[in-house]
């Protein structure tokens, strides 16, 4: 949520900060409120002026023992004034803030310009695209030919953009999500959380889904409960309506969480496989820092993310998106995209993203600094990593003639040390 006193005085600014991303907005609706809720704020305190000069005259009055009577009656009129205006002011600012909600964040001064994804600019990459001596199959194929995937019956139980993983691809999951948590806990500083995967609309709102996603989200039919589309939901909402001492930043959470996303305004896009589904699995890193520190934050979780594509040797490059391709809430973000033989191209398997105050604003988290005065902090998160993403790229990038599909040397450990997935007979 924008500082209302702030998007008044930087209206035409903010407005041309998000040419590429705020067409969407009412800006002229928006300018109008400010404009009128400004002019109301200064009649009500002239006419509060008015009220205590009035008042003073009054009781000069009755002092003097004259008559007090014109003089009460205008004070009385003056405040019947006051209270239309002040009721004018509690219609208008409910309306002003629901439009406010809509305009997203102002990218940061080093994010790159541009409106779509081809803009994205390169940061670096890591690692060599494998070579095949035979044409690489897709994941979708890999995996049914291996019997640790299976689409058409997940379709049965739970209809299109569903999946289900049998044996060794559920284990695949299962060690891919401890190796993950491992990490992140033991090398990289993060505390555990299993949160809720129910969230009402407050926690929504607070870090930035709500309003403008809504048709994205999974609702309940007779709650008002949300199904989280990720962990940084309920992780981010946990320190809401809270000020936290200075000396407990950073904080650093690392969350396992089943997501689930409607995939609105996708359809005809990934309609294959485990790219875009309708629920997945992802490890979440949320991290709350003072503003000054969040930028050495955000290459620190890149950093962490992309440990763990070190880990399971998966070639990967990272990119930092363009104004026009940037989340709503994101004021600067890295995509790492891994390399999918198959498509023969990178492909996002985590976002990295400072919000600075964003959602700190609309969840009301907040720091006080050492003998200062509460202030908001800054906000990142960044996915470390998706894990169906993660499987679709083990698939691909080890995959062998024979139609096996060796276990990254990480990961085998978490595998019981099998080294290798073979074909299964499909129960």
């Amino acid at each position: 949520m924008y500082d209302l006193r702030l998007l008044r005085e930087q209206f035409s600014s903010i407005r041309d900060q998000l040419a590429h991303r705020g067409a969407d907005v009412a800006w002229g609706t928006i300018n109008t409120l400010l404009q009128e809720r400004l002019d109301l704020l200064s009649q009500v305190e002239t006419l509060r002026h008015q009220l205590k000069k009035g008042s003073e005259e009054v009781a000069q009055l009755k002092r003097k023992a004259l008559p007090a009577e014109e003089a009460v009656a205008a004070m009385r009129a003056v405040g019947d004034d006051v209270h239309a205006l002040e009721q004018r002011l509690r219609t208008i600012e409910p309306e002003l803030e629901a439009h406010a909600l809509r305009i997203p964040n102002v990218p940061h001064g080093t994010v790159p310009e541009g409106t779509d994804s081809s803009q994205n600019v390169e940061v670096r990459r890591w690692g060599t695209p494998p070579v095949f001596a035979f044409p690489p199959k897709p994941h979708w194929e890999i995996g049914e030919s291996l019997g640790i995937l299976d689409f058409e019956r997940a379709g049965k139980i739970a209809g299109a953009r569903f999946s289900m993983a049998l044996g060794a691809g559920a284990h695949l999951e299962r060690a891919l999500a401890t190796l993950m948590l491992d990490t992140h806990v033991q090398a990289h500083d993060y505390t555990e959380v299993l949160p809720p995967y129910l969230v009402n609309r407050e926690a929504m709102i607070g870090t930035g889904q709500l309003p403008k996603f809504e048709s994205d989200l999974f609702h309940l039919r007779d709650d008002d409960y949300i199904l989280i589309p990720t962990a940084e939901v309920p992780v981010t909402n946990m320190y809401r309506d809270t000020i936290l001492p200075e000396a407990d930043l950073p904080i650093r959470h690392v969350a396992h969480t089943p997501c689930f996303r409607r995939e609105a305004g996708s359809y005809g896009q990934d309609t294959r496989g485990l790219i875009r589904v309708h629920q997945f699995h992802k490890v979440e890193l949320v991290a709350f820092t003072k503003p000054d520190d969040s930028y050495a934050e955000l290459e620190r979780i890149t950093t962490a993310a992309e440990s763990i594509l070190q880990k399971l040797e998966l070639p990967y490059r990272i990119v930092t998106l363009c104004r026009g391709d940037m989340g709503f809430a994101a004021a600067k973000t890295y995509d790492l995209e891994v390399w999918l033989p198959a498509q023969r191209a990178y492909r996002e398997i985590s976002s990295c993203s400072n919000f600075e105050t964003f959602q700190a604003r609309r969840a009301n988290i907040r720091f006080r600094p050492k003998g200062g005065k509460p202030d908001y902090l800054h906000t990142l998160n960044g996915s470390g990593l998706a894990l169906g993403r993660t499987v679709v790229a083990i698939l691909e990038n080890y995959q062998h003639a024979d139609g096996s599909v060796a276990v990254p040397k990480a990961l085998q450990p978490y595998m019981y040390e099998i080294d290798r997935i073979r074909p299964r007979p499909k129960p």
